[in-house]
């Protein structure tokens, strides 16, 4: 099977917990930069038909529907191969179409790339150049290869809501929104796509995380797509999250103030810092569920727990040691908290919860004390306890799969790293394309316990929630509850400071549904 795309080669999109909306001039953008693109490509295709020699590359044409099936649980994606489509960077402009390709495209060796040149699968403006050929303003690149697309989920993309210009939908965990390094059917809005057929144009309108589960507003037109996102941006749209988190979280509403300051943007990595942007978040504990049958965990108040000469032992982790940072996760218990992210920072939930001492379960980044340390950055808002030069050492001395493993969460280094992600090779390579395999994604690769729950208009025009995901229910043979009340709550404990979310009760809201 083969495709055409206007994608560009890498295209990456940054992390957060909430939600990112797109204008009308950026939706505009992006849509005329993929027109241009492709009527190159036509061009190039029409040149191609003239010029029977062969020096020329025709683009391969779409696949539809998508070749998709499903086993194991698991939507897959059969091999395909894929013309991608991009216009030569400023960046790249007096460089060598090698150097391009080794520097910024590491998802395969270099060889490979030389090769592709001289055998015909990499074409800049439709004609074949060597390797040394150097770039231009106005270049286009097209490089046609066999592609994998990693398993995601099998979950369906529940619709809670639709009308004439919204679907609110029910986002799978582990299923990227865009189209994005290896993925591009097992996305969100080509799964949509190809349920709704081939002229289907989605407009997303709040951006989650790939692992992150829950709401997300998908419009039919600009115009809708443009006026919710600038209603998100006037923070009149209130929203509400739930996670999962380590330990006893103290009850009660918990609002978290502390700013938030990007140490690393290679790694996506941030921390609590004084000279940081503002962040706000309330918390409010749903319910706590201790451990069951440890007696380590006997005495233990919630908060990281002083470490035991047995668990300093496994710092640095031998080699197959499965605690990957994090010997105490189960010692503990854990409580399942509501949150409400008043602004929307990068990482602004996981990074909050992390400096409360109760850091998401399953986060594979600030969960882990192989890169905080064994405090994971309580109350280390200036750094005395671990340095942001600590921090940063710390993820660089682990070994490169468990580097990937951490960063792969963060989408902009999906592309650098996804021959170092946590999928294990199985040893085996494509017989077409000679790509190594992998097996398939274990469950912390498919989800982070982290859900966007509800989104509501402050003032009552509209409500919706999404239900509760299974790690947020009462474990098998314990009570606790099923449901989740209204936000006036939460939204109480910072009606003063932020009057724009204090808008209707949450039941005259849900009245007027």
């Amino acid at each position: 099977m083969s495709a055409t795309a206007t994608d560009p080669l890498v295209a990456p999109t940054a992390e957060t917990d909430g939600p990112k909306s797109l204008t009308a001039a950026q939706i505009a953008q992006e849509k005329e930069e993929s027109r241009r693109a492709a009527a190159q490509a036509r061009g190039i295709a029409s040149k191609a038909a003239r010029d029977p020699d062969g020096t020329t590359i025709t683009p391969v044409k779409s696949i539809w529907p998508p070749p998709y099936y499903f086993e194991d649980d698991l939507r897959r994606v059969r091999p395909y191969h894929w013309t991608y489509n991009t216009f030569c960077k400023e960046r790249w402009r007096g460089r060598s179409l090698i150097e391009i390709f080794e520097s910024e495209f590491r998802d395969r060796p270099a060889e490979y790339y030389r090769t592709s040149m001289e055998k015909g699968d990499i074409f800049v403006n439709g004609t074949r150049v060597g390797p040394d050929y150097i770039l231009r303003n106005g270049d286009l690149i097209s490089h046609t290869l066999h592609r994998h697309e990693p398993p995601v989920t099998s979950d369906p993309v529940g619709i809670i809501h639709e009308d004439d210009d919204m679907i609110v939908i029910n986002k799978p965990s582990g299923v990227p929104v865009h189209p994005a390094g290896r993925y591009k059917f097992n996305s969100v809005l080509e799964i949509m796509k190809a349920e709704r057929g081939q002229e289907f144009m989605p407009y997303p309108c709040n951006r989650l995380d790939r692992l992150t589960s829950g709401i997300m507003f998908v419009a039919k037109s600009v115009k809708a797509a443009e006026a919710l996102g600038n209603q998100i941006k006037s923070r009149t749209v209130r929203k509400e999250y739930m996670a999962r988190v380590v330990g006893e979280f103290p009850e009660g509403e918990i609002v978290c103030d502390q700013p938030i300051l990007s140490i690393s943007p290679k790694l996506g990595l941030n921390r609590v810092r004084a000279e940081g942007k503002a962040a706000r978040t309330v918390f409010k504990r749903l319910a706590y569920y201790p451990p069951r049958g440890d007696a380590e965990a006997n005495g233990q108040q919630g908060g990281v727990p002083e470490p035991t000469d047995k668990e300093l032992s496994r710092l640095p982790a031998e080699e197959g040691d499965e605690s990957n940072g994090k010997p105490w996760i189960n010692k503990r218990g854990y409580s399942i908290v509501r949150c409400l992210p008043v602004t929307g920072r990068t990482h602004q939930i996981r990074v909050h919860l992390q400096y409360l001492g109760h850091p998401i379960q399953n986060d594979p980044i600030y969960a882990n004390q192989r890169v905080w340390g064994f405090n994971l950055g309580r109350n280390d808002a200036d750094g005395t306890v671990s340095t942001d030069e600590d921090v940063i050492s710390r993820l660089s001395r682990m070994g490169k799969e468990e580097v990937a493993q951490a960063v792969v969460y963060h989408d902009e280094m999906l592309d650098k790293y996804e021959k170092k992600r946590a999928e294990k090779m199985t040893g085996e390579v494509c017989d077409v394309c000679a790509t190594p395999l992998y097996s398939d994604p274990g469950m912390h690769e498919l989800s982070l316990w982290l859900h966007s729950l509800r989104y509501e208009d402050a003032g009552g025009a509209w409500s919706y929630k999404s239900p509760l995901p299974k790690w947020a229910l009462p474990p098998e043979g314990m009570a606790g509850p099923t449901t989740v009340g209204g936000m006036d709550e939460l939204v109480e404990a910072v009606k003063d400071d932020n009057p724009e979310i204090h808008g209707m009760p949450g039941s005259e809201m849900e009245r007027k549904q």
